[in-house]
């Protein structure tokens, strides 16, 4: 038998939340206070994913770089492939926020999109 401890990323509260697994199921999940804690350690121990933000250059613009980040979570192991990708990117002015900066980043099927507006100067 396997236990697990994690610290819950799910709300605030950041509980120490206990995975028991054997041979990879789980078979009990202890110390979450809210069911966001449950459902984010099942989703730890199984499928760990995250929301990747960063920054990308721009030309033409107000400012020099536009805040981006995935439109939705991707595999926790594609994290530093997702920002090797993002890194030689420039755009240019102007950038709505939710423009398609970078398609189905690492090849995760996940679009990379602008969060902040930039004008062009």
């Amino acid at each position: 038998m396997e236990k697990r401890e994690l610290t819950c990323i799910g709300c605030p509260l950041g509980c120490q939340v206990t995975v028991t697994m054997d041979n990879g199921e789980i078979l009990d999940v202890t110390g979450n206070t809210c069911p966001r804690g449950d459902k984010y350690a099942r989703e730890e121990v199984t499928n760990p994913t995250r929301v990747v933000t960063s920054i990308v250059r721009v030309n033409g613009g107000n400012l020099a770089a536009v805040s981006v980040k995935t439109q939705s979570v991707i595999p926790k192991d594609k994290i530093f492939e997702t920002l090797e990708e993002i890194k030689p990117v420039i755009v240019d002015a102007p950038v709505k926020i939710g423009d398609v900066i970078v398609p189905n980043v690492a090849g995760t099927g996940v679009d990379i999109i602008a969060t902040k507006n930039i004008v062009a100067v």
